[in-house]
């Protein structure tokens, strides 16, 4: 087994407030850097929030049309050269299985007319996946990471759901998924999880009632619930129904949560699927965009002892699958008129040569077109997850 590198001895050593001030220093003494950025993403993934001691005091930068957004959205090194100072500054991705964080942002010298060598950006390349490794351990133990993403407050309610979900994205051979929540800084009771062993991925979808902390405790009780079962190696089945009962339990059929509960077959494809409540899924196949109908049953928490059976389909290599919540195809225009399943459709073909973790924030982008710029009534939810199937980890 390869011994850690030098970069990630000094990170793991340093304080977790510190760790980007050491992987500054390591790059600008290797290689002579000017200037050495860390860009976040923020919750809305609109914008790339820089890291410092004080918060917002540069101003942040698009992650739509900007150097630094390109290698944000293409997850590749992204090389802009200043030939008058003869720099190339490097834009890095910074991301952890597949979960996008931000940008590690590198201005170093270059002679006249020379490339940035391979080795260098190979290198520099380590230093932001190590770094992305850190932040996400050191995020238990200091804010600063965590204030840079945000561009404005965060109502309690969203505080509490966003630390609640596994990530954004996670990326593995068999599959490549992503999710987002709009609004982001002002959501609701929606939410996801996902967990995956070495033969299978659970994924949760769940549409809240209610608003502000009361829909943000009912999802925090259902999502833990939920994990409770899957950690105890219950069946899909079985995880509905003990999540069913904590929320009856706690409310009585008051309150309730609708809720797709799926567990993929690594190996085969294979997918159980049970249908609590609103959450729609949607299936483009060989360019076919189509909904995946389902028998629904009650959502978690509305009745006492409910049973709950499990459906099943299978996926192929190819398959996309949208997960939505009801904020989305109920959607209304300032003038009344319901966003519809027609034009949730055709959002699905326009996003269809996006990768997956890139379609929730452009799908919901153009809900807002249809929505308006005015507060939202209910919070909206958009999973997407690209299957590549057993076969392709394989051929790596």
């Amino acid at each position: 087994m390869d011994r850690p590198s030098a970069v990630e001895r000094s990170l793991r050593e340093a304080a977790p407030h510190e760790i980007f001030d050491v992987i500054r220093s390591v790059i600008e003494q290797r290689y002579h850097a000017r200037a050495v950025d860390l860009l976040l993403v923020d919750y809305a993934m609109t914008r790339l929030q820089p890291v410092e001691v004080l918060p917002h005091t540069r101003p942040p930068v698009p992650v739509h049309d900007s150097p630094p957004g390109r290698a944000f959205g293409a997850q590749e090194p992204h090389c802009v050269y200043d030939r008058s100072v003869s720099t190339v500054t490097v834009y890095l991705p910074v991301s952890v299985r597949g979960d996008r964080l931000g940008i590690l942002s590198v201005t170093v010298p270059v002679g006249e007319g020379d490339e940035l060598a391979a080795a260098v950006l190979g290198d520099l390349q380590e230093c932001a996946d190590a770094l992305a490794h850190e932040v996400v351990v050191a995020e238990r133990d200091t804010d600063l990471f965590l204030q840079a993403r945000r561009a404005e407050r965060l109502t309690l309610a969203a505080e509490m759901q966003w630390q609640l979900l596994p990530g954004r994205s996670c990326t593995r051979p068999e599959y490549s998924l992503g999710a987002q929540l709009e609004p982001a800084y002002a959501i609701f009771g929606d939410s996801f999880d996902w967990s995956a062993s070495a033969d299978d991925l659970f994924v949760t979808v769940s549409n809240g009632m209610g608003e502000g902390i009361n829909a943000a405790l009912l999802t925090n009780l259902a999502i833990n619930a939920l994990r409770n079962a899957r950690r105890a190696g219950l069946s899909l089945s079985d995880q509905a129904c003990l999540a069913d009962q904590a929320v009856y339990g706690q409310h009585r059929g008051s309150q309730y949560l609708s809720t797709l509960l799926l567990r993929f077959r690594l190996p085969t494809g294979d997918v159980e699927i049970i249908d609590a409540g609103s959450p729609r899924v949607w299936r483009v196949r060989r360019g076919v965009v189509e909904p995946i109908e389902l028998e629904a049953q009650m959502p978690l928490g509305m009745f006492e002892d409910t049973a709950y059976i499990a459906q099943h389909f299978r996926v192929e290599p190819g398959d996309r699958l949208l997960f939505v919540s009801d904020g989305v195809y109920d959607a209304l225009s300032p003038g009344g008129e319901r966003y519809s399943l027609r034009a949730l459709a055709a959002s699905i073909n326009s996003t269809r040569l996006l990768p997956a973790p890139q379609v929730p924030r452009v799908m919901l982008q153009e809900l807002l077109g249809h929505r308006g710029s005015g507060p939202a009534v209910d919070d909206s939810l958009v999973m997407c997850l690209d299957w590549h199937g057993r076969s392709a980890r394989r051929d790596r």
